[in-house]
């Protein structure tokens, strides 16, 4: 925790890191689950993870998920996140208990949301996505995982069975503290808007998705 200097010239406490404020039970079509609720002291995000059943410190079963409005709440073709949200929240139902924690602020690999759509226009045009990012000045990947780490501290959580297919994920929670006990992969059936994408991902981003080589046929 730092301090800072109030407009009495006394000094005040200023928090940091992320902090749980709320646990509140969130059944859904999916299952029961409860919500935590963080805030991150240091970016101003408000983060949530999502626990069902009762789990234990060691190999959960965990999703970090990256915030992607046009997938996850409209259903865009253009990523596979909307799937992968629905399949994490599954797994861990039909695990008896895991962890989905939902990372705000990461919205198009943590460029924001308009940026991300300025950055899909490019890719109608032609662009790949790591070009599109490029061309507007934009890094190719600007999320951070660390309050993610934070919040499976706080949950008790040692060591996790990653839902990704992201590499760069579990570098950042081993990093963080977090052992990863396992990689458990995450593939969803590409389709034509966005197999393009989904291939840049692999080619250029390292993802693992050896399933895409089985659709060749799609362009």
């Amino acid at each position: 925790m730092t301090e800072k200097i109030g407009v009495l010239g006394k000094k005040s406490p200023q928090r940091t890191g992320v902090e749980r404020i709320v646990n509140a039970p969130l059944p859904t079509v999916y299952g029961q689950f409860r919500a935590v609720g963080y805030l991150d002291h240091d970016r101003g995000d408000e983060q949530v993870a999502l626990v069902h059943g009762d789990i234990g410190a060691e190999g959960v079963l965990t999703r970090l998920h990256s915030e992607c409005l046009t997938g996850d709440a409209f259903g865009s073709q253009h990523c596979e996140c909307g799937d992968q949200l629905a399949s994490a929240l599954k797994a861990v139902v039909a695990e008896g208990s895991g962890i989905v924690v939902y990372l705000r602020g990461h919205e198009g690999r943590g460029i924001g949301l308009l940026a991300k759509l300025r950055a899909m226009a490019l890719q109608a045009e032609g662009l790949d996505t790591v070009e599109a990012n490029l061309a507007l000045g934009l890094p190719v990947d600007a999320r951070d995982y660390g309050v993610a780490a934070g919040i499976l501290q706080d949950l008790g959580v040692n060591s996790v069975r990653l839902m990704s297919n992201n590499p760069r994920k579990r570098e950042a929670l081993v990093r963080h503290g977090i052992e990863v006990a396992e990689t458990v992969p995450l593939l969803i059936p590409p389709c034509e808007s966005n197999i393009t994408y989904l291939r840049t991902k692999r080619e250029r981003l390292d993802h693992v998705l050896p399933h895409l080589d089985a659709v060749a046929h799609l362009s």
